[in-house]
């Protein structure tokens, strides 16, 4: 599921936008610097938008940086001009910026004005954003048909980001789909704890290398898993729980994924949420390693041997109340009484 980052945009750019608004620009490039929307490059007048079209936009696309392009249009409605929104997201870019930019771009547009937008374009290549690109997205939406890949993954976020909304502590996947692979030390500590020659293996994601790694292998106690949860970043941990349970020895792997909350950056929390569910799923398919629980949590104090216990076997109704069956009357029951079925006809064969 998509969901909004609720980045802000810089009080220079909201002054920007007002400024646009009332017609003093006609193309603005804005880019996400240190959490915040922010102006990357503008320009105040064109003679004609679709002559200097190509001359204005293609040159502010960078090969490999995502960025978002909102150019004035000649048409109006009763809010003023209407504008172009180009969602840029080259496919040499880095997947975190990818996610980023695409969490994003609903905010962006509610900070601008969503009903000033008369169309919207994606695009990875510049065939898809320049003018004959954009000229083949209007026959495209004028005519009934199949939508390309391009267009059916727009249609897909504009649902999303209408569906969605995105809180700082939310523990529900940003983004579905986004698997990173694991780095071999990582899958080594794993298969070590299938065949329980480990019992804890912390993983965490190497942003520059766009993998998952080995971050700790150190066998741990139950009583020393809170000191394995850093404060300050999110982690995977999987740990092979010991314990009795009605009188039978168990063992239990059970993957703990950490996120410490507002310590972490908007882009740290969305790439491990959305990374979470796949290396669920890797590990089991290419390991065979079988979770029993998956438990979320922000602070390692909460990971004590009761709340492990409680979280690997809930108690099942435990508020249920059983009432019991009411006794008869005392004494004899008395004689039995027939119940009839419905009367049939008499027999006139007399």
């Amino acid at each position: 599921m998509s969901h909004q980052t609720g980045i802000p945009a810089s009080e220079e750019l909201k002054s920007v936008f007002a400024r646009a608004r009332n017609g003093e620009f006609c193309i603005l490039k804005i880019v996400i610097e240190k959490e915040k929307l922010i102006l990357g490059a503008s320009r105040k007048s064109v003679t004609s938008w679709d002559q200097e079209y190509d001359s204005c936009i293609l040159p502010l696309l960078e090969d490999k940086q995502p960025s978002y392009i909102l150019y004035r249009l000649d048409t109006m409605n009763s809010q003023g001009f209407q504008w172009l929104f180009i969602a840029w997201s080259p496919e040499p870019s880095p997947v975190r910026q990818k996610m980023l930019y695409a969490a994003t771009r609903a905010c962006l547009k509610k900070e601008f004005g969503g009903g000033r937008i008369k169309d919207e374009i994606f695009g990875t290549v510049k065939e898809d954003v320049c003018l004959s690109g954009y000229r083949k997205h209007l026959i495209s939406q004028a005519a009934p048909g199949p939508l390309s890949e391009t267009e059916e993954e727009l249609r897909q976020i504009r649902i999303n980001e209408g569906k969605t909304d995105f809180r700082a502590e939310t523990k529900q996947q940003t983004l579905h789909g986004v698997s990173l692979p694991l780095h071999q030390d990582a899958l080594q500590a794993l298969e070590k704890l299938r065949d329980k020659r480990l019992n804890y293996v912390q993983l965490q994601i190497d942003f520059k290398n766009e993998t998952i790694k080995l971050s700790d292998r150190t066998n741990t106690e139950i009583g020393e898993l809170p000191k394995r949860i850093p404060k300050d970043s999110a982690r995977y941990h999987f740990f092979l729980y010991k314990h009795s349970h009605e009188g039978d020895y168990l063992e239990s792997i059970v993957f703990i994924y950490s996120m410490p909350g507002y310590t972490c950056s908007i882009r740290e929390r969305m790439l491990y949420s959305s990374c979470k569910n796949s290396l669920i799923e890797m590990v089991k398919k290419q390991i065979s390693l079988e979770i029993s629980k998956k438990i979320e949590i922000d602070d390692g104090n909460d990971l004590t041997a009761d709340f492990l216990y409680e979280e690997v076997h809930p108690k099942q109704h435990a508020h249920r109340q059983i009432f019991a069956k009411p006794k008869g009357p005392a004494g004899k029951r008395g004689t039995k009484r027939l119940i009839r079925g419905q009367r049939e006809p008499a027999d006139n064969t007399d």
